[in-house]
């Protein structure tokens, strides 16, 4: 499927700006993480910053039965495109992506605090589709604005702190064979990848915790055989993430982390919805394992319960939900003052991934970063350059944006 929607909007003459009205608009000065370096000014200062936004592409891409992408293009003026993406499983939110692109067409393309401003209070009100939405073209926003000025998107918003990111590969959509066999093969061949950690959902398909007590304790045996299977397999040195996508209740989510302790997991994932902050706060204090969730909650107002209360070790904002680029980093300076470490949900396509690792290469408490591992074959041609992994890590662009652009020929060959 492809939406496209154009706008033949009048372009400013290019005229001098003085260097405080480009920080202001070039860099959207007015907090405390964004910068505007010598450097940077004097290298952007050639660019063309009068770009309005002129039309929208949307995208989407079929991967699997489970799974498809939603990737947003920004048109500019100046003929450079911003990508975003606001995959949601096999949904797409093409009537919201479409409203919320209203917002900003024929706008100048550095406006982001405006567009947020003008739709952020309809993310915050909405559903899951809606703030999906909302997050897509405002990923997409910075990354025509940092292609426009012809700087990497993190030297907007402070500079560079991470030239490598570690990366994990989340194995569970790979993974169908849905026993302990099936997750030791994903998590061996993930492993064989370069991988030094993964994760997986073993407990998938839980059933009610109203039915009876056999179903529910031969589901959860299941899951655990499933942990110690992987583990077996592909020995000590890999690092175990499990994601209980908050089937379990406070006492269960205990009960079953007490179990997996032999396992020496890399962490514990929302056994119990985030949004149940004190119980999530009790599991963290009854358990040895690292707890880490936060991953549909949207805005900073969505973390701040999490990380005044000590809830969690680790958060994980994702941009496809969260808000977007600009609400990932408020989230992660919150979680900074708490001590709590970041690491972005990240279970998406190459788009997503690529503005992830933009984002976190300026984050001071990124942990690290989740990458979907073995879903298609042909995902890393769908942008160029293609992605690139070596032993679990990922080298930062230092090219504009987000540092990619797509490949038309393989969108093509992929697009529904």
């Amino acid at each position: 499927m492809n939406i496209k929607i154009n706008h033949n909007a009048q372009v400013l003459n290019k005229s001098s700006m003085h260097r405080r009205e480009f920080c202001k608009r070039g860099s959207l000065l007015g907090s405390a993480l964004l910068i505007c370096p010598e450097s940077i000014f004097a290298q952007a200062m050639n660019a063309d910053r009068n770009v309005r936004v002129t039309g929208i592409e949307i995208s989407v891409v079929a991967v699997t039965n489970r799974t498809n992408w939603i990737i947003v293009q920004l048109t500019g003026s100046n003929g450079l495109k911003g990508l975003g993406e606001g995959s949601l499983g096999r949904s797409a939110e093409l009537r919201e992506l479409t409203q919320f692109y209203k917002l900003i067409e024929g706008e100048s393309a550095f406006d982001i605090h405006k567009y947020r401003q003008r739709g952020r209070e309809i993310a915050r009100n909405g559903n899951r589709p809606v703030a999906t939405a909302f997050s897509a073209i405002e990923q997409a926003l910075w990354d025509l604005t940092s292609k426009s000025l012809n700087i990497p998107f993190y030297d907007l918003v402070g500079g560079r702190l991470h030239s490598d990111l570690t990366v994990y590969a989340n194995i569970n959509r790979a993974t169908t064979n849905r026993n302990p066999e099936g997750f030791a093969d994903s998590a061996e061949l993930a492993v064989a990848d370069g991988f030094k950690a993964l994760k997986a959902a073993p407990f998938d398909g839980f059933p009610s915790l109203n039915s009876s007590p056999i179903e529910v304790s031969a589901a959860k045996d299941l899951g655990i055989a499933c942990v110690y299977a992987m583990r077996e397999r592909v020995g000590q040195d890999v690092a175990i993430k499990i994601d209980a996508h908050s089937f379990f209740n406070t006492q269960m989510s205990i009960d079953v982390a007490r179990e997996l302790e032999a396992a020496n997991l890399s962490w514990y994932e929302e056994p119990v919805p985030p949004t149940q902050t004190e119980n999530t706060r009790i599991i963290r204090e009854s358990i040895s394992q690292t707890l880490a969730g936060g991953e549909f909650l949207f805005g900073v107002e969505g973390f701040k319960p999490l990380c005044e209360q000590n809830a969690v070790d680790i958060i994980m904002p994702d941009i496809k939900h969260c808000g977007g680029m600009w609400e990932a980093i408020k989230i992660a300076s919150l979680a900074e003052a708490y001590e709590i470490k970041v690491s972005p949900h990240n279970p998406s396509g190459p788009i997503s991934t690529a503005a992830s690792i933009a984002l976190c290469a300026a984050i001071p408490n990124f942990d690290i970063l989740e990458f979907q591992w073995g879903e298609q074959s042909w995902r890393s041609k769908l942008i160029e350059p293609n992605e690139i992994f070596f032993e679990g890590a990922i080298t930062v662009s230092n090219e504009p944006g987000y540092g990619i652009t797509l490949n038309e020929q393989t969108l093509e060959q992929h697009r529904i």
